[in-house]
């Protein structure tokens, strides 16, 4: 055969490949449908290690890399998760016609907020500096009113704490949440939402705008002494498989500090070491290795992020410094042991960090 004809034949053979999927994701939409009537949850891990096993195995029946059938079936389970956890989202919706305001709701966040509700029948608002008035949006949001079910901060930081204290003057009746990354500069506004007698809570997505599969994510609920609105905004949430955690608006930054600060500040140094070495980037990626590899494409990530966010994030912290501080004392004892060719105090560092990561499990 011509290499002409080879191509056609796994052109048929990847249509054939696509024609399954779409089975599959039918047969999927109809087990989904299944497990709303009688009440089955979405996930069950047992079913996707049956898959995941049968697939290695049939892999290597056939003579093909099982790995490889592996990842093809685990992106597979991922898209069917996320099908009927969004078909489950839509089904049991909430909304019935109730009234959203997303203030900010044109960022990214604020974004998947707005389609979050709208999803489950919410009539729902925008306003944001960057939308031009019209319907359903309101470049400023006090030209929108406080007239509410829900309304959602998803403003940046400072900016929430200043529209949380506005709020609470105003006295909406509806649940009233932000979703800051910090509480740090936003308590002033969720204690005067409180002492106005208003449903206020806090919310902080430890997922990203692009995420479309809840499963796996978890959002954490900081009770700003009102625990009826916490409980309502929980119940928001409850037709998705994301992870809720309860968390002290203290505890909250605190955490915070290592979960993102020093995380967000290690990606930096790295990626302006790189940049201030003088060494060419298409050069180090020809020498590069599978440590090299991974922590490139996180610092890649995190160097295409908001700088505003990630600079308020450190700076608004009241707990930000002490990872940094942790994370240069680090480094010198790294240098130092290097410098002066102390072996042991260098092995000392990864027996330390091998021990604290074997408490992850």
């Amino acid at each position: 055969m011509s290499l002409d004809d080879l191509r056609k034949e796994l052109t048929a053979v990847d249509r054939q490949i696509v024609d399954l999927i779409a089975a599959r994701q039918r047969l999927v939409s109809d087990i989904g449908r299944d497990k709303q009537s009688t009440g089955t949850g979405t996930r069950d891990y047992a079913r996707e290690k049956d898959v995941l096993d049968m697939g290695r195995a049939q892999a290597e029946k056939l003579g093909i890399d099982p790995d490889l059938a592996e990842d093809v079936l685990r992106k597979l389970i991922r898209s069917s998760l996320a099908s009927q956890e969004r078909e489950r989202v839509i089904a049991e919706g909430k909304g019935d016609g109730q009234r959203v305001l997303v203030i900010g709701g044109a960022g990214k966040m604020g974004g998947w907020f707005v389609d979050f509700f709208a999803s489950q029948g919410f009539d729902t608002t925008i306003a944001d500096s960057c939308v031009d008035n019209g319907p359903g949006r309101f470049k400023s949001w006090t030209d929108a009113g406080v007239d509410y079910d829900v309304i959602v901060v998803a403003a940046p930081l400072a900016v929430s704490g200043r529209i949380l204290a506005q709020l609470a003057v105003l006295k909406p009746a509806g649940l009233v949440f932000d979703i800051g990354s910090l509480k740090t500069p936003l308590i002033d506004g969720l204690t005067e939402l409180r002492s106005a007698g208003c449903r206020v809570t806090s919310l902080h997505p430890m997922y990203g705008p692009e995420t479309r599969l809840l499963s796996g994510h978890h959002l954490i609920f900081c009770d700003a002494g009102v625990p009826e609105a916490t409980q309502a905004a929980k119940e928001l949430f409850s037709s998705t498989m994301v992870e809720q955690l309860d968390m002290g608006l203290d505890d909250h930054d605190r955490l915070i500090a290592y979960v993102l600060g020093l995380s967000h500040a290690l990606n930096i140094a790295f990626f302006t070491a790189l940049a201030e070495s003088g060494e060419a980037a298409p050069k180090l990626a020809q020498l590069s290795s599978t440590t090299f590899d991974s922590q490139l494409l996180v610092s890649a990530a995190v160097a295409q992020d908001n700088p505003h966010l990630y600079f308020e994030i450190q700076n608004l912290n009241r707990f930000g410094l002490g990872p940094l501080d942790a994370l240069c004392s680090a480094a010198n004892r790294i240098r130092k042991s290097v410098a002066n060719g102390d072996k042991e105090s260098f092995i000392e560092l990864m027996e330390k960090g091998r021990q604290y990561m074997a408490l992850r499990g």
